[in-house]
């Protein structure tokens, strides 16, 4: 087993999720509960926290829309040691087909491949696209290693896969045909990578912090102020996350007012992040760009993760929420 397979498998056992698997929350507090869990994971390492989001996010979906007996199996299989992620997006000339009982194509950024023992992935039917969550070891991708040539979150494994012609069993399909794309669950998920990139600006700000009193350089009326602007950063992030968690059970807002809100904490947070980075290079100095310091994994690795797909759309998103009426700030 992988090191980052067995700290995968440590975190989930850590969280209480081996013996009962995170389903959706059905409370404000249990939605906190489960977003601090991302959030520190997030804290001490994101390459980490991304694939420990995944997994999350695999066994709500799982939960959802399987059988009795679909959730059955996979809380025996997560008992014994199982790890999920979803795997999405499509490879460009090479999209996931379903045919019959036939697997053929691809995904672009799957995460954790190599690392995972099962996958959902959407794959395209007759009917629509359909979840099938694939046992790795039995239904074997191929996995392209030389992609993944990045700046940051290396760590993450997030390579492309492919089929050709492998067998699939009628229990790998989850749910009816385009399930996977359903709100409010599809954009409110959000939030929970959300939490680990806030947890990447706590991270960085103990790094920050830890790196100057070390080097005594914190009484510094310019250190100081530095750190006083990470906190600001890292507090305000965490607020924002754990507040959009607890207005999801507003029941006096409608259902696009809570997908604005989680569309607004991401921009929030991002903003946060990247001003955190600034801030935090600025305080380190070049010691914290040498690849064995503390920090230097940190901001790389957030700043690729801080790259998810669309955010044209959510500021869109956000801005007619406010123009209609349904988003206002309040305290």
């Amino acid at each position: 087993m992988s090191g980052m397979a067995a700290d995968l498998r440590n975190a989930i056992a850590a969280a209480g999720w081996a013996d009962a698997p995170s389903g959706d929350p059905p409370t404000a507090d249990a939605f906190v509960a489960l977003l601090r869990v991302l959030y520190e994971c997030g804290r001490r390492d994101l390459p980490l926290g991304r694939l420990l989001e995944g997994h999350v996010d695999a066994v709500q979906i799982v939960q959802r829309y399987a059988t009795v007996e679909q959730c059955e199996r996979l809380r025996q299989a997560i008992a014994a040691g199982a790890t999920l992620g979803v795997w999405n997006a499509g490879l460009a000339d090479e999209p996931l087909r379903l045919d019959g009982a036939r697997l053929s194509g691809g995904k672009s950024f799957a995460s954790g491949a190599g690392v995972l023992s099962h996958a959902l992935v959407t794959a395209d039917g007759p009917e629509g696209p359909q979840l099938l969550l694939l046992d790795l070891a039995r239904v074997v991708p191929a996995i392209d290693r030389d992609w993944w040539r990045v700046t940051g979150m290396q760590r993450s494994e997030t390579h492309q896969v492919r089929w050709h012609d492998a067998r699939i069993e009628d229990g790998d399909r989850i749910g009816p045909p385009a399930a996977y794309a359903r709100e409010p669950w599809f954009s409110g998920g959000a939030l929970r990578f959300v939490a680990v990139h806030a947890g990447g600006i706590a991270g960085i700000f103990d790094r920050t912090r830890t790196h100057l009193i070390e080097t005594g350089r914190a009484d510094d009326p310019f250190q100081s102020a530095r750190l006083a602007e990470l906190f600001g950063l890292a507090d305000r992030a965490a607020a924002v996350v754990r507040r959009t968690a607890r207005l999801w059970f507003d029941d006096a807002s409608t259902e696009e007012a809570r997908l604005a809100r989680v569309a607004a904490a991401r921009l929030s947070v991002t903003d946060a992040a990247e001003r955190a980075i600034t801030i935090a290079q600025a305080a380190v100095g070049l010691a914290g760009q040498f690849l064995t310091h503390p920090l230097s994994a940190q901001l790389s690795d957030l700043a690729v993760y801080l790259r998810q797909p669309v955010p044209d759309a959510q500021r869109l998103r956000v801005g007619r929420a406010v123009q209609s009426g349904l988003l206002s700030p309040s305290l």
